[in-house]
């Protein structure tokens, strides 16, 4: 492959233009090759670590956990227990995460089911919301 623009870094790589250019501005990525007249030129492994970082983004770690993984990619003499320990803690923060989007599910679930949901003001959802205790 020959060096590509961002326009189609970004539809290789499936990372859009203006993230290309956020990594770039933070450093996660290199900055890019440039033509004379100051476009951004991508080569291969350019693309390669574009889809590095937009399959760990897909899997949600941040940005800082995406620099690291990063530099764990890219050191072939790293121990994978290294790789290994930063995935299980993230995995114990997608946990959280959820059992506390369960906790949110629930208690509005229990709102709602309290809720008349017909020509009556009242409601317990907005009562919950509200702090008051019309809910239960």
């Amino acid at each position: 492959m020959s060096a590509l623009n961002i326009g189609d870094a970004s539809k290789a790589s499936g990372v859009s233009a203006k993230m290309i250019r956020h990594y770039e501005s933070i450093g996660l990525i290199p900055a890019a090759r440039r033509t004379d007249a100051g476009y951004r030129l991508y080569q291969d492994d350019d693309i390669h670590t574009l889809q590095f970082i937009r399959n760990a983004r897909d899997l949600g770690f941040s940005i800082a956990q995406i620099d690291t993984l990063l530099q764990l990619w890219k050191d072939r003499g790293r121990p994978s227990a290294d790789v290994k320990a930063l995935a299980m803690g993230h995995v114990r923060e997608l946990d959280d995460k959820i059992r506390a989007l369960q906790a949110m599910r629930d208690t509005l679930e229990n709102l709602a089911s309290h809720c008349h949901g017909d020509h009556r003001p009242d409601c317990p959802i907005l009562a919950g919301l509200e702090g008051r205790a019309e809910a239960g």
